[in-house]
């Protein structure tokens, strides 16, 4: 639930809880360019091949990373060890039938990867869907706070469920609505979809894709939903997971709703962004199967620590994922690894640049600690993992700042704030901006979702108060029509593809002024004594005032 963080920073006041860093201590960290320029350049060159999980790319991208928290002055965080071990599975369909749907009046042939795509979380070495009969079930969503239900009254074992992207208010032109308006909540990202149709014992779950809705083309569900697929190890082996997930483009679903004849996808659409909806059935079966290839292995979250100069047990977290896609679905060229430079060499190169900045300035009251963590790109598995196996106490984690592709378009008079007005984290935010002469903007896109798909919300559902800020829109050169052009030109041309490459000619003026803003959030919060909390109302407070209650230390 996105809330609007007030543009003028400066018009924001500090609460009466916070406090700032020493008075003595300057408002500018000694950060380097140099330093984050190069970090990013290695990690994302060809040698590191896409920084894939369980690839000789994460051998070599945790040796950098070691080496460079050492050389800069950080501590291994776990208990002496670099390391926190993430057990995981990666499962590689191959010979994919097409997705045949059979109706009354006839069948019809959807074909893999340019009609659908399909993964499986079992792990099993072949894949099917008999004769699975299809059901619409609008977006796939049980809300008893909301009351609603679209499953109400269907029982889906051994069904297929078609499922819309997003949540039902995202066409609203502002906030307001059931969910949020048009900012997406969690029930609007995939992957609340499939855990939602496990848990009602579906056989399968295939969202429509609608690039509007998702926040992506067609080309970001190919590349990323094709080729080998990580998973966090279950210990049931992913038997209580759905056989098959995946995604319909939206055309071949127009043609199997024709096929069904219950109704065509503009109407079934609106009916599902209407209380009350129930679930239909098509009255087609689906049927499909592919082949698994697994291999179970261990990635690696990379800790370094800081250790705190008077309460080192209180933390600060800085999280950035180090990982991408490795080989991908190649661009016209033949290039075939998406090296991620932007998404995200840069932010794990951030956490370089930051901790020797923070070393160099010497250790705040709380300790300082940088979280390099797995598995983003396949579901915030390491993150996941970390939220879920701390090896920091959560209860006594104050907060923490998390960065996910660094903006390259120049300086700008803003940043974007994703998730904004959600916790007390905002207050710190404000002052840091006003410092800075910059202004918070509320998220561009909150149709996308983005507080949900990326890594501080692994910890934020487990009550750590987490910021996310991304490069502003407002550009120094070319204001607000730049920014978008820019932001933009990623999405459509390098996000997830094979052109996020490194680019010596980029500007780096805007990474190294939000670089400060990341610096300095760190230092207020690590010399704090206040506690962050969530808003009153906000879907994690009680999850943090549960975790204050129970510890006996921190919060």
């Amino acid at each position: 639930m996105n809330r609007l963080l007030l543009a003028g920073a400066a018009a924001l006041s500090l609460s009466a809880c916070v406090t700032t860093a020493t008075p003595a201590e300057p408002v500018q960290g000694a950060l380097s360019e140099a330093t984050i320029k190069e970090a990013t350049r290695i990690l994302s060159s060809d040698a590191f091949a896409g920084r894939a999980p369980g690839t000789e790319g994460e051998d070599k991208t945790l040796a950098y990373l070691v080496e460079r928290f050492a050389a800069v002055g950080l501590k291994p965080g776990n208990n002496g060890s670099w390391f926190q071990e993430v057990p995981l599975v990666e499962i590689t369909g191959r010979d994919h039938a097409p997705l045949v749907v059979r109706g009354a009046g006839g069948s019809d042939s959807f074909a893999f990867a340019s009609d659908w795509v399909g993964v499986t979380y079992r792990e099993g070495a072949r894949t099917a869907l008999d004769n699975s009969e299809l059901v619409f079930v609008g977006y796939g969503i049980v809300a008893p706070e909301k009351g609603w239900n679209d499953y109400e009254g269907i029982d889906m074992r051994g069904k297929t469920a078609v499922i819309l992207v997003n949540d039902p208010d995202y066409m609203a032109s502002d906030l307001t609505g059931p969910f949020g308006g048009k900012a997406m909540t969690y029930y609007g990202r995939w992957t609340y979809k499939f855990e939602e149709a496990a848990r009602q014992g579906a056989a399968g779950a295939l969202i429509v894709h609608d690039t509007y809705p998702a926040a992506y083309g067609w080309n970001v569900v190919e590349s990323s939903w094709t080729g080998p697929q990580v998973y966090p190890r279950r210990a049931d082996g992913g038997a209580s997971q759905t056989a098959i997930n995946g995604w319909l483009q939206k055309a071949a679903a127009e043609r199997l709703l024709a096929r069904a004849a219950k109704g065509d996808l503009a109407t079934l659409s609106a009916a599902a962004a209407r209380p009350g909806f129930r679930a239909v059935p098509l009255g087609v079966t689906a049927s499909t199967s592919f082949a698994n290839d697994l291999r179970r292995f261990a990635s690696k979250n990379v800790i370094g620590v800081l250790p705190g100069r008077s309460r080192p047990d209180e933390y600060v977290l800085h999280t950035a994922h180090w990982d991408h896609l490795g080989r991908c679905t190649p661009d016209p060229d033949g290039d075939d690894i998406c090296n991620g430079a932007v998404d995200n060499a840069s932010g794990t190169a951030a956490l370089i640049a930051l901790a020797k900045a923070h070393v160099k300035a010497g250790p705040t009251a709380r300790s300082q600690v940088f979280l390099a963590v797995t598995g983003e790109e396949s579901g915030l598995l390491g993150s996941e993992y970390y939220a879920a196996n701390p090896v920091f106490p959560l209860a006594q984690t104050a907060g923490g700042v998390n960065m996910d592709a660094l903006s390259l378009a120049g300086p700008s008079r803003d940043v974007g704030v994703i998730g904004g007005g959600k916790s007390a984290l905002d207050d710190y935010l404000a002052r840091a901006l006003a410092e800075q002469g910059r202004a918070g903007t509320p998220d561009a896109n909150p149709q996308a979702g983005y507080y949900y798909r990326s890594d501080h919300f692994s910890l934020a559902k487990r009550g750590v108060p987490m910021l996310y800020v991304k490069g502003g829109q407002d550009l120094v050169t070319g204001g607000r029509a730049a920014g978008a052009a820019a932001d933009a030109d990623y999405r459509a041309n390098r996000y997830h593809r094979p052109g996020d490459e490194f680019d010596p000619a980029w500007d780096w003026s805007g990474v190294m002024q939000d670089l400060q803003l990341y610096y300095r959030l760190g230092r207020m919060i690590g010399n704090d004594s206040a506690w962050p909390n969530w808003r009153e109302g906000d879907e994690f407070r009680g999850t943090r005032d549960q975790s204050c209650a129970a510890g006996t230390r921190g919060c």
